[in-house]
């Protein structure tokens, strides 16, 4: 008997239909090509701020003014490429991320325990979140003053500082997260006799996690943002990247001012990156 069933070729023939590579137009080239152009934004934003910063310099500014806004390539030579300087400024900012990262952790214990309390009981609602609200609405920098006279001027109030600051997003996202649960998925919950901390523990609580991950990435650039000010009216103790910025402009020295908000910025940007990545996992 003849077997007539088709036979796999797996020779030479074989594999170099398997490796075509790719051609225009097909997914892989078409998801290269888009990276590439994903990454020219942002390189000609770059570029165009520079120049404009350049033109400022030397086109704005007289030279006995140019200290006001001395050029890109003053601010790396002078200050971000001087080993003394750069350890100076990189010492600040570790103690300025460390409070940062401490407060952003105290205010998301604390605003998901206010808000997992708030969402099992209206009438906690309606006595906490509207301190909630006045935290978020007066400005921290009214309320310094008084935080230095309470709890001292060292990395306590500065922790304090960024815990004010980053509270009010973690509290408000994580119980809209934790009330936005389907109405449908409570009913089947209370077909199962779930009870209360079961509901929220295998409902909730997974139901409200994007709403978490998204309140802690606002929050992470606020509590940078609240470590720096926080430096700068908190001097005693260890020196912050914000303490910095206070001494460079009170001696004019505006290279080291501009490293320095460089510096500054860059750790939150890499703060907040973080959450982003996280949120997309």
């Amino acid at each position: 008997m003849v077997d007539t069933l088709p036979t796999r070729h797996t020779g030479p023939a074989s594999n170099a239909r398997r490796s075509v590579p790719d051609v225009p137009g097909t997914a892989p080239a078409a998801a290269r090509r888009s990276r590439r152009h994903g990454a020219l934004p942002p390189l000609v934003s770059v570029l165009l701020a520079l120049t404009a910063w350049y033109a400022v310099s030397y086109l704005v500014l007289s030279e006995d003014r140019r200290f006001l806004l001395p050029p890109p390539h003053r601010v790396l030579t002078h200050s971000l490429l001087d080993p003394l300087t750069l350890g100076t400024m990189l010492r600040a900012l570790a103690v300025t991320a460390q409070v940062a990262l401490l407060g952003l952790f105290l205010a998301a214990v604390l605003g998901v325990a206010a808000a997992v309390l708030m969402s099992q009981s209206r009438a906690i609602e309606r006595v906490v979140y509207p301190y909630a609200v006045v935290l978020q609405v007066v400005p921290v920098l009214a309320i310094v003053p008084l935080i230095g006279l309470w709890f001292g001027y060292g990395l306590p109030a500065r922790t304090i500082v960024c815990v004010l600051i980053a509270f009010f997003p973690v509290v408000s996202m994580t119980l809209f997260g934790l009330q936005s649960v389907d109405r449908d998925l409570h009913d089947l919950f209370t077909l199962g006799r779930a009870g209360r901390w079961r509901r929220l523990l295998s409902l909730q609580l997974p139901a409200a996690l994007p709403s978490v991950i998204t309140s802690l990435r606002t929050a992470a650039g606020l509590s940078v943002t609240g470590a720096v000010i926080g430096d700068m009216f908190f001097a005693q103790g260890q020196a912050g990247i914000g303490t910095l910025l206070d001494t460079y402009r009170a001696r004019l020295q505006s290279e080291d001012l501009i490293a320095a908000i460089l510096l500054a910025a860059l750790l939150g940007v890499a703060v907040f990156s973080v959450f982003t990545v996280v949120q997309r996992l």
